[in-house]
C-alpha cells in the first residue's frame, strides 16, 4: 500500500507503516528526553490547526510537537475560520493548503476534514471527528508498545473497550485489528459497535471494517455484555459515558444504563487479570465511567498516555510533513544511530 498524503484514517495505512512511524516517536521521544536534542525535522514550516471542537491535549501536543521539530503552529478556534460558509469548503481548503506547510483539523463531521484533505495541496492530520480520533489512537498504540507485559508481542495482547461505542472505542478498534491484536468492547445493548452505538454522517459499517483487518492481521474482535469477555485482558481501556450530552438524549439517564456494570473499578481490574493496566484518552469524569482508585494506581497508564499524544504527533508531523535535513553531524547524542535509523525506515515507507 503506497504511502497517503494524508493521515485521515488508521485504515488507510498498514501495520508496517503504523509501526514505522511508532518507532520514530520512539527514537525522537528517547533523544529529547533522555539526550536532550531536538531534532528539527520540520524546521521554519508552517502548522495549521482547525479547531471546530475545543481541546485541551490536542491542541497542546500539536503546538508543542510543531515546536519540537523547529516549526510554528497557528490556532484556529471555533468560529475564526470558515468551513464551508461563504466561501466553500473546496476554496477553504485550496487557500490554506497553498499558505501552510500542513493542516490539522478537529471537525465535527468527518466529511469536512476529508474535503480539506481532498481540497489542500499539503498534508491534511484528522485531529478527531465524530467517526474516529486516529491521533489518540497512535499515542495509545505508542503507550501500549512501551507497557507490553512481560515476554509478550503486541500481537499478543488483548485490549478491552469497556462502556459506550463512542468514537474512541471504534477507533480503538480500528488500531487493534490492524496490528493483530485481540479487542473487546464490553458494552450494554444499544451503546454497542454493532448495535448503532456510534453515529456518523455516512452509511459505515465499522465492524465490517475491523473484521476485514483481522483477516489480514490474525486479530480478534469480540462484542459483548457479558463481563466474561474482559477475563485475560491486558490492557483496559474506558472513555467518557454519552452522558456528558446527556440533555440531547432521550430516554433513560445514562447513569442508569452504565452503572455500576461498566464502571472502572479495582474490581473490574482485579477480574480482567492481575496485571490489567488502565487507559484513558481523558477528560475523565471520576466516579462515573472510572474511579479514583484506578485512575490514580500504578495501574494506570492514562497520564503516560497523555504525554504520549505529544510524542506521536511529532512523529505524525515529521512522517507526513515536509521534512527538512536533521543537521546533526558533529553532534553527539546516544540515539543517534536509532534516528537516524528511524528516520530512514519512514523516509522508505
Amino acid at each position: 500500500m503506497a504511502f497517503p498524503k494524508d493521515f485521515i484514517d488508521t485504515n488507510e495505512l498498514t501495520k508496517e507503516q503504523i509501526l514505522a512511524i511508532e518507532e520514530l516517536a520512539m527514537a525522537m521521544k528517547a533523544a529529547i528526553k533522555e539526550d536532550g536534542y531536538y531534532p528539527h525535522l520540520l524546521r521554519n514550516k508552517s502548522l495549521g490547526m482547525i479547531f471546530q471542537q475545543v481541546s485541551t491535549r490536542t491542541r497542546l501536543s500539536f503546538e508543542t510537537a510543531m515546536t519540537d521539530l523547529g516549526g510554528h503552529a497557528q490556532f484556529y478556534g471555533p468560529g475564526t475560520i470558515q468551513l464551508g460558509g461563504h466561501e466553500s469548503l473546496g476554496d477553504t481548503a485550496r487557500v490554506m493548503g497553498d499558505l501552510l506547510d500542513i493542516l490539522m483539523a478537529r471537525v465535527n463531521r468527518h466529511k469536512d476534514v476529508v474535503g480539506l484533505a481532498a481540497g489542500a495541496a499539503c498534508p491534511v492530520l484528522n485531529g478527531m471527528s465524530e467517526y474516529n480520533h486516529p491521533t489518540q489512537e497512535m499515542g495509545d498504540l505508542l503507550t501500549m508498545l512501551e507497557n507490553l507485559p512481560e515476554g509478550k508481542r503486541i500481537e499478543d495482547c488483548k485490549l478491552a473497550f469497556i462502556g459506550d461505542a463512542t468514537q474512541v472505542c471504534v477507533s480503538l478498534m480500528f488500531m487493534a485489528s490492524i496490528i493483530g491484536m485481540k479487542f473487546v468492547q464490553y458494552g450494554p445493548k444499544g451503546h454497542q459497535i454493532t448495535d448503532g452505538g456510534l453515529q456518523v454522517d455516512s452509511d459505515v459499517d465499522l465492524l465490517a471494517i475491523g473484521l476485514e483487518n483481522c483477516k489480514k492481521s490474525g486479530g480478534t474482535i469480540e462484542i459483548s455484555d457479558n463481563v466474561e469477555c474482559i477475563k485475560g485482558a491486558d490492557f483496559i481501556y474506558t472513555d467518557v459515558w454519552y452522558g456528558l450530552y446527556d440533555a440531547e438524549v432521550d430516554g433513560p439517564s445514562y447513569l442508569d444504563v452504565f452503572m455500576p456494570d461498566y464502571q472502572v473499578t479495582m474490581d473490574l481490574m482485579n477480574y480482567a487479570g492481575p496485571d490489567s493496566k488502565f487507559m484513558h484518552c481523558l477528560p475523565a469524569v471520576r466516579g462515573e465511567e472510572v474511579t479514583d482508585e484506578v485512575a490514580d494506581s500504578d495501574r494506570s497508564l492514562c497520564w503516560v498516555e497523555a504525554e504520549n499524544r505529544k510524542h506521536s504527533i511529532r512523529a505524525l508531523l515529521a512522517a507526513f510533513g515536509p521534512r527538512t535535513p536533521l543537521f546533526d553531524e558533529g553532534v553527539e547524542y546516544a540515539g543517534k544511530e536509532r534516528l537516524h535509523a528511524a528516520i530512514a525506515a519512514v523516509e522508505a515507507l
